[in-house]
């Protein structure tokens, strides 16, 4: 085994000899990709990405499966040619992938992605044929295991032969020892297995109708020769015997209500004739006749204080009436038509309207004059 090792050189003057104080000491080549391996497979567990219950199940029965591989290698041509034996007419979809060297982990894991872009895969595969420690490390860059674990496709990993292993094998729902059985993984049930199954169900299914049938039949034959069958009228005898029943109990019903209600009508007008209102009807007519009385008399007593008010108040308008006032020989003084009847309503340069018996006079007011009292 190689190591790399860093350290400083002494010199021992006294021999002139040489040592090296390593401080820094790793293997070297395969010896550091196993220790980087474990390292993140370390890592990558702690943080739980190769736990079972994230495991997603593969489906039964796939129509699009996509493969993440190397265009030239055997790996795709296995996978064609088994999927194509086991369920012809499943289409597979190639993502063209660098799977050793240099970007080829990024190559890989943005595939992984794309793939998971498209809404009519069912399942992923990825892979590449064997090789050695080196040239199967894309599959355990940390990139490629995150890209697996995130991906919503179910993904079926078949790197190498079976002894090699990758990190990739740990995140993936499933491992295949061979790109065979990672096709096989995809199509679980086979054409020939569907065909198979679906002619046993059809047998079973017509043996059931049959057996049903057969049931019914045997059935029907034994109600045909049944007693009802013969004689149908025996169905509604029972029937008819309670409808008759129920005449007869609705007859004896009314007859019993109606001898009930005439009972009660005739306890009733008897309890009439005792209290008859002949009585009470005579003396509510005397009184209303004394209240017409009454009425009469109190309208006649309002009727006549009325007309003698009217007869007041006309007496009392016809002594207000102007013409009457100035045939007495009174004159009415008028200021734009309202009557004046103070002298403090006046001042002088005023126009007036003398209103007199036989006419009227315009006049100025020279002078006002109050009288005092």
């Amino acid at each position: 085994m190689k190591i790399n090792v860093i350290g400083r050189v002494q010199v021992y003057e006294p021999s002139g000899s040489y040592s090296i104080i390593i401080e820094k000491a790793e293997p070297d080549g395969v010896g550091a990709l196993a220790i980087q391996f474990e390292q993140l497979k370390k890592k990558l567990t702690e943080e739980g990405l190769f736990q079972e219950r994230f495991k997603q199940p593969l489906p039964q029965f796939s129509k699009r499966i996509g493969v993440v591989t190397s265009r030239s290698g055997a790996v795709i041509r296995d996978i064609i040619t088994t999927v194509s034996r086991r369920f012809p007419g499943v289409d597979i979809l190639l993502y063209p992938t660098k799977v050793q060297g240099d970007g080829a982990a990024e190559e890989i894991a943005r595939n992984i992605a794309r793939a998971n872009q498209r809404e009519d895969l069912d399942v992923l595969i990825i892979g590449r044929g064997g090789g050695s420690i080196e040239d199967l490390w894309a599959f355990n860059e940390e990139i490629v295991v995150r890209a697996i674990f995130e991906s919503r496709l179910p993904i079926i990993s078949s790197v190498g032969h079976e002894t090699d292993v990758t990190l990739a094998d740990f995140v993936a729902d499933r491992r295949a020892a061979t790109p065979t059985a990672a096709a096989e993984l995809a199509t679980p049930v086979t054409k020939l297995d569907l065909l198979a199954h679906l002619q046993n169900q059809e047998k079973r299914m017509a043996t059931a109708v049959q057996n049903v049938l057969s049931r019914k039949k045997e059935a029907l034959k034994k109600c045909s020769q049944s007693v009802i069958f013969r004689q149908p009228e025996r169905l509604y005898d029972g029937y008819l015997q309670r409808l008759d029943q129920l005449q007869l109990r609705l007859k004896q019903s009314l007859r019993t209500r109606i001898s009930d209600s005439k009972q009660v009508v005739q306890a009733r007008t008897h309890q009439l004739v005792q209290l008859s209102p002949v009585t009470k009807i005579q003396r509510y007519q005397d009184r209303l006749a004394q209240l017409k009385k009454l009425l009469r008399s109190q309208m006649a007593l309002v009727y006549d204080a009325k007309v003698a008010e009217v007869k007041r108040l006309s007496e009392a308008l016809l002594m207000l009436d102007t013409s009457r006032i100035v045939a007495r020989g009174y004159a009415i003084v008028k200021k734009e038509e309202s009557v004046v009847d103070s002298v403090e309503s006046l001042k002088k340069k005023d126009q007036v309207t003398l209103l007199m018996r036989d006419g009227q006079v315009e006049l100025e007011v020279k002078d006002v004059k109050t009288k005092e009292i």
